[in-house]
């Protein structure tokens, strides 16, 4: 049988950088967050073939996704705090046990944070987790032209695997990705991964 992440989602904190469950009661600054960081993130967005966007939910629903994909082992998906403010979106998916134990990384910041070092020490912090939850290996797939998501796979110690040809429907067409890995047997220990999660 799958192994489950448990009921309750870990709050996982360093510094001032806080990576946890979406509540029901973020549902304004979660709204906000997005609407503020449309422009921002229209060009990363996986959307479907055709250019139609991947289909809304409501926000409650959106939570319940979230913790019951949490439960069943199959994603790890995470709000990111700075300083008690909602900031992005981190998340493990496609997670497969079995022989594999691994899964995809992906992350978003809000246009006003970006830059800071937030999002990796918050990647840091969930692939910890995941690591110790049984995950081997995690990886990340940027565009070649997303430098600041290249900058988090290097600052993290990923493994540059190469490119994978047409990967993604982003912004109207199939984009290129290149493809970091980690796995917990060679991580690095530097600065990033020294916080208690």
């Amino acid at each position: 049988m799958d192994p489950l992440f448990g009921h309750r989602m870990p709050v996982l904190a360093c510094g001032h950088i806080v990576v946890r469950g979406l509540r029901p009661s973020d549902e304004g600054a979660w709204t906000d967050l997005l609407h503020r960081n449309r422009t921002w993130l229209h060009p990363w967005e996986a959307t479907l073939p055709g250019g139609r966007a991947l289909p809304a939910m409501p926000f409650r629903s959106f939570v319940r996704l979230d913790r019951s994909m949490w439960r069943k082992g199959r994603a790890l998906s995470m709000a990111i705090e700075f300083d008690g403010t909602l900031v992005g979106r981190i998340a493990i998916t496609g997670i497969e046990w079995g022989s594999a134990c691994n899964g995809s990384i992906g992350y978003w910041i809000d246009e006003g944070h970006a830059g800071r070092g937030i999002v990796p020490q918050a990647a840091a912090l969930l692939v910890r987790y995941g690591f110790s939850q049984g995950l081997h290996r995690v990886e990340i797939a940027a565009r070649p032209e997303n430098v600041s998501s290249l900058r988090v796979a290097k600052k993290l110690g990923f493994r540059d695997e190469g490119l994978r040809r047409r990967y993604l429907y982003i912004d109207g067409d199939w984009r290129d990705h290149r493809v970091f890995a980690l796995t917990s047997d060679e991580r690095r220990l530097g600065d990033l991964w020294r916080c208690e999660g």
